[in-house]
């Protein structure tokens, strides 16, 4: 009879290359090519969203190799929360890894609306909430059964995504007017830049979830460089050229507003592709089907990431242990899996999509800001730790990441007020839960 150790019940599987990571990388945030972004036009027009989205890639340069050099440093699951705990103690470190589960954790429920909205375009009489709860069963399952099958099927998906982005450019791009991008292009003044930048967030929101499967990387303190780098690299070309291309055929309010009824719109990509072709035309056909392979991107790969989050948290008894087992048959999480997914269809039945968006991005928001401070304390306290990868330009890095990140943070509390008492209730409630029963020392 086989017994297996508590180090082999919470050890997990080394599965993956560069090429897995940068197929990760990528496919987590993909559907923000697809959907989301173009909200941000309404609020700062063509150049308002611009400026927003310019210093968001700056932020997400800085941030993503500050924190590869903690990837790399300290290969653990937990990501942000490991970095955090380890830099700045066990408060700190259970505020960082908290705003890393609410973000991966309400950013799934979101994309399952919008993957029960692209199906029922060619399949009306389907419900739309059904469809969102049977994607949660079907991935959730394809993340228990292995993470070789599920970064697999990812590294398919996302190749199949990024192409269609490529599609979509390489028929509007032709018709692309500059002119185009002046019309309203800064209607809302200065204030419509700092009224953007959420949207321009959800353009590379959740990317550093390719830390979260450092410890089921091979040799990561070489190939999660590699993996963070080329992801990152490629999602900063697919921005430009996806704003780029959609805005110039017909000016920002063309994919924001399809009709006059004021409702913004969920697909800025076919509403810009029929003003080129027409919606009965087989390239506008292609663009919508292609456009449910981005969301299922990274309905996967957040679900993926989101595991291994919540796995870590019960590893380290800041959850409850069993959340913290690793399934003995498949070795992946599998409780903290079916956890996840518990609380995302409760969310998802909510039907409040664009608030649980909002949620989410406060929950990254607080991840990068306290996982930079993490990064400049592990500097001072520790500065003989071993580490593979230094972040180039250091403090400025981490300092410039740490300053956007806060003034965004600051933005999204101004223009999202409610919401964000409902975020830091989340947080204050659940860190007095830790306080109080866990950690009372």
């Amino acid at each position: 009879m086989n017994h297996t150790s508590p180090v082999q019940d919470s050890q997990l599987k080394k599965t993956l290359g560069p090429f897995m990571l940068w197929g990760l990388g990528v496919g987590y945030v993909i559907s923000g090519n697809y959907f989301g972004w173009n909200l941000g036009l309404a609020e700062g027009g063509t150049w308002g969203a611009a400026i927003a989205i310019f210093f968001i890639i700056i932020m997400y340069i800085t941030f993503t190799f500050s924190y590869t050099e903690m990837a790399c440093a300290i290969p653990k699951a937990g990501g942000a929360f490991s970095y955090a705990e380890r830099g700045l103690g066990k408060h700190l470190g259970f505020l960082a890894g908290m705003s890393q589960n609410i973000e991966f954790i309400f950013a799934p429920p979101a994309i399952a609306s919008a993957i029960g909205a692209y199906f029922g375009i060619f399949f009306p009489e389907w419900n739309i909430l059904y469809i969102g709860i049977a994607a949660y069963l079907i991935f959730t399952g394809l993340n228990v059964v292995g993470l070789e099958v599920a970064a697999t099927f990812e590294l398919f998906i996302t190749i199949v995504a990024v192409l269609g982005l490529l599609f979509f450019a390489g028929v509007t791009l032709p018709e692309f007017k500059f002119e185009n991008l002046q019309i309203q292009g800064f209607h809302q003044g200065y204030a419509g830049i700092v009224a953007a930048i959420p949207f321009a967030i959800w353009f590379f929101l959740a990317i550093e979830g390719v830390a979260n499967v450092a410890e089921e990387t091979i040799n990561p303190q070489k190939n999660i460089l590699k993996g963070f780098g080329f992801a990152l690299l490629t999602l900063v070309i697919l921005c430009i050229l996806t704003f780029a291309s959609a805005v110039g055929v017909g000016g920002w309010e063309a994919i924001v507003y399809p009709d006059d009824s004021g409702i913004a719109s969920d697909s800025p990509l076919p509403l810009a592709m029929s003003m080129v072709v027409g919606e009965g035309h087989w390239n506008y056909q292609i663009l919508t089907f292609i456009a449910l392979f981005g969301l299922v991107a990274s309905f996967n790969g957040i679900i993926l990431a989101a595991g291994r989050t919540t796995f870590e948290f019960g590893r380290v008894g800041y959850a409850p242990p069993a959340i913290g087992k690793v399934n003995k048959r498949f070795k992946t999480p599998g409780n903290a899996l079916l956890f996840n997914m518990l609380i995302g269809i409760i969310a998802l039945l909510t039907g409040k999509t664009g608030e649980i968006i909002t949620i989410a991005v406060f929950g990254a928001l607080g991840l990068y800001i306290l996982s930079m401070i993490a990064c400049l304390k592990l500097r001072k306290n520790e500065p003989d730790l071993y580490r593979p990868f230094k972040v180039p330009f250091y403090p400025l890095f981490p300092v410039v990441a740490l300053i956007i990140a806060s003034i965004s943070m600051i933005a999204m509390v101004i223009y999202n007020f409610n919401l964000a008492l409902i975020f830091f209730a989340m947080l204050l409630g659940s860190y007095l839960f830790f306080k109080l029963f866990i950690h009372k020392a």
